[in-house]
């Protein structure tokens, strides 16, 4: 014992001083108290946790009371339906003691030691665990380390640790083939110690079936983790072709099954009776695929059968006969079905006897794989996309991997029946490595066959027969045609024979060679199609966030949802408040300092800026009583309207040309455009001129050419809120400087009769001449530089 005080007290020179009596007693008294604790833990926590009291259950409650109650205390204490701080503690118990109770081994283990097992044999073993420390103090130094450290817990996980890059290159390309079944865990996290039993059970029996297994550590693959979305340890999720599921429920043997078999779609096997078996293996010419048809006296589909359809759906159609069913007794007896053992079947050209058969007690994975991988093709499949044929007629890679593809260039219907039959029949005789019997339809591959008979009279509405070996990849093959058509007759048969036994010694009679173009995708779905099924993707990804992921698992979705709901509704509010403004009765209050400058310049736009248009075209609205309160009487200051003074006749002529003056002006927001129909209006034109006698003085009405007098082509800028007016007369011939300066000036002349004849008769001078130089007064008009023109108020329109 170290004791310094004590040392220098004594004088002596060493630090150390033994412990006297009653110190050794205090110490060995301590660690008889740790020895003691360390010995009763487990027994405490055994007495502690007692799965009957857990699931409210007693001794002799059956399997099926235990599972009843095992559902009901979880749904009701599931940490995504119960708030209670303690929730997530009682379920782990509930699924604890659910796990002991149904499994048989565990339960007896507890009813007799009272515990499951995983402290037996300890008092024989105890003197192992601890070591000898100094006088009498013995401990283990593995008793204060918990086991959270994922290098204790997760040895057995290491050989599927995934990384980044592994997952996107291999594991998401292979999940088109199989699904997988993922974990994500983490250091000191109590739950996943939990569930650590119930995986490895359920790992045992899955990969064993052909689901993949992966396990991402989520403090060393933070990337990882967050690109599958979990936010959260543990997480378990499935994988298949490229999609993440999220696992919800307990996490419970039958469970986590249930949930990898609901990855797989649910059109994968159907189910075959007497009634359906004889459409079902006639599909192989519409599919162009084999048929595999498994007989069991399971009620279900085998988990294993499911996975070995998704495994090779591409390749072969999957049907299931249950043996025990009423009404496959006609389908069992046909094919000589031994009804207590599994059997599986498999159909390719001719549907009235297999082309090949296996029978075990025991149907394993592998032995389904070898049974199926030799048999993914018919005995003539019809190549239908680039990418069969690539498979069935691979490139030659050396002069002892020659292989040969016999193609029949054929077309569709009964008339070419016989002659597909004799091909398939000659196929099945011909049977070698070497070989591969393929057929194509010319009408469905015409550019392919094209390239072989380039249009040859020989074989026009007949069959041809072309044996072909594959070069490179970028389509170069050699070929030979047979030189008559391919009929299927005895002849045809031994010519074809005979030239293939010839290949055998000499490859050069393949003496044509081309580049092939690829092959159509017959069997790909429409555009609309793939659209709608994306689609229903879509809403069922959405629909499962919306009622399974927690909030933070749907966070991108509803802020895209709400950020689209603000736009949208932004934007109406916005210009509802917009269209509000713009149809207010009184405008706002203005400052008295900015009134007086307002005054002055009122219609001193920029021209800059009015030289933009904002429009193709130029909007004229006809000014009548409707609009006539919003188009001039409570316009808004510093807005006026161009008035267009017109009769029927002149209509059109006149708004053409005002249309072509007045188009480089439109880019203003505060110039209006509308017109006015003299026939209609003449005496309210005329109230307003009477305030323009300087300019346009009106004759006596007792005058014999009053009613004479023409307006058409005066133009009126109106400014409501101020209550006054510009004038533009139409231009004269003769004058040079027209009437730029009409709201200042007017000739005198129009006193005269004889004036008045020239410039007011309307057939004096063309309409398109009238407005001549408005684009000038336009101009005049936004510096402000003409005269104006006041009226106390503005006349009613009728």
């Amino acid at each position: 014992m170290v004791t310094r005080g004590a040392g220098r007290e004594a004088g002596s020179g060493g630090g150390f001083h033994r412990a006297g009596p009653m110190e050794s007693r205090v110490l060995r008294a301590a660690a008889a108290v740790v020895l003691v604790l360390a010995l009763a833990l487990p027994g405490l926590r055994a007495a502690d946790f007692d799965p009957y009291r857990v699931l409210g259950l007693g001794r002799t409650a059956g399997a099926a009371d235990i599972k009843k109650a095992y559902k009901r205390l979880a749904r009701e204490w599931h940490p995504d339906k119960n708030k209670d701080p303690g929730a997530e503690d009682k379920f782990i118990q509930i699924s604890k003691a659910y796990e002991i109770l149904s499994n048989e081994e565990k339960r007896a283990n507890f009813d007799r030691y009272g515990d499951v097992g995983e402290n037996q044999g300890y008092s024989q073993h105890q003197h192992r665990q601890f070591h000898h420390f100094h006088e009498g103090f013995y401990f283990d130094e593995s008793f204060f380390h918990f086991p959270f450290n994922s290098e204790r817990r997760d040895s057995s996980d290491e050989k599927y640790l995934l990384h980044f890059s592994h997952y996107m290159h291999e594991i998401v390309p292979d999940s088109f083939k199989k699904p997988y079944l993922i974990k994500i865990t983490s250091d000191w996290c109590f739950s996943c110690i939990h569930i650590e039993p119930v995986w490895k059970e359920v790992v045992q029996e899955l990969e064993a079936l052909g689901v993949g297994i992966g396990v991402v550590h989520a403090g060393y693959e933070r990337r990882l983790a967050h690109h599958l979305g979990a936010h959260s340890t543990p997480s378990i999720l499935g994988l298949i072709n490229g999609k993440i599921s999220f696992f919800h429920n307990a996490v419970v043997r039958e469970n986590l099954r249930q949930f990898v078999e609901n990855l797989l779609p649910g059109n994968l096997v159907e189910k075959i009776t007497d009634k359906n078996y004889v459409r079902f293996l006639s599909n192989w010419k519409k599919e162009n695929k084999p048929h595999v048809l498994l007989f069991d006296h399971m009620p279900v589909v085998p988990l294993l059968y499911k996975l070995t359809a998704f495994a090779y759906r591409d390749y072969l159609s999957f049907g299931y006969v249950y043996v025990g069913l009423r009404g496959t007794e006609e389908l069992s007896s046909q094919y000589n079905i031994n009804v207590y053992s599994p059997t599986m079947m498999v159909f390719k050209e001719h549907i009235d006897k297999p082309a090949d058969v296996v029978q075990a007690r025991d149907m394993k994975k592998q032995l389904m794989d070898d049974f199926l991988s030799q048999n993914k093709f018919l005995m003539a499949p019809r190549l239908t996309n680039q990418k069969l044929f690539q498979e069935l007629c691979p490139v030659k890679k050396s002069h002892r991997q020659r292989k040969y593809c016999v193609v029949l260039l054929t077309g569709e219907g009964d008339k070419f029946a016989k002659t597909y039959e004799a091909f398939v029949t000659f196929a099945l005789a011909n049977t070698r490595d070497t070989l591969r019997f393929v057929q194509v339809y010319s009408d469905r591959q015409q550019d392919f066959v094209d390239t072989f008979l380039m249009d040859d009279e020989r074989y026009q509405g007949k069959s041809a027969m072309v044996i072909l070996e594959r070069r490179n990849n970028a389509g170069r093959v050699v070929y030979k045609i047979l030189e008559d058509a391919w009929r299927g007759s005895e002849e045809d048969n031994f010519i074809l024979l005979d030239l293939l036994d010839q290949l055998r010694t000499d490859a050069g009679l393949l003496s044509s060679d081309t580049i092939l173009p690829d092959l159509n995708d017959e069997l790909a779905p429409i555009f609309i199609l793939r659209w709608i099924y994306s689609t229903l993707d879509y809403i069922s990804d959405c629909w499962d966030s919306m009622f399974h992921n927690n909030w933070r698992e749907m966070m991108p979705l509803l802020s895209l949802i709400f950020s689209a709901l603000f736009i949208l509704f932004g934007t109406v509010i916005v210009q509802a408040f917009s269209d509000s403004s713009d149809a207010r009765d009184s405008p706002p209050p203005e400052k008295e300092e900015a009134t007086a400058k307002s005054e002055k310049n009122d219609t001193s736009f920029s021209k800059e800026n009015s030289r933009i248009p904002k429009k193709g075209f130029v909007e004229v609205t006809e000014l009548t009583d409707v609009n006539y309160n919003s188009n001039l009487v409570r316009l808004r200051p510093g807005h006026m309207n161009v008035v267009l003074i017109l009769s029927n006749p002149t209509k059109t002529s006149l708004l053409q040309k005002f249309a072509l003056e007045v188009y480089t002006f439109t880019g203003s927001s505060s110039l209006h455009f509308s017109f006015l129909s003299l026939d209609k209006h003449r005496e309210w034109l005329e109230y307003l001129l009477e305030f323009a006698q300087d300019a346009a003085p009106i004759p006596n009405q007792y005058d014999k050419h009053f009613l004479e007098r023409d307006y058409t082509g005066y133009v009126l800028a109106l400014n409501g809120h101020k209550k006054y007016f510009c004038l533009f007369k139409p231009h004269r011939s003769g004058e040079d400087g027209g009437n730029l300066g009409s709201c200042e000036d007017y000739d005198s002349s129009l006193h005269t009769g004889e004036a008045r004849g020239k410039s007011c008769s309307p057939g004096a001078k063309s309409v398109k001449s009238k407005l001549h130089k408005l684009s000038l007064w336009m101009e005049r008009l936004l510096e402000g530089s003409l005269q104006r023109f006041y009226i106390p108020s503005w006349p009613a329109l009728d």
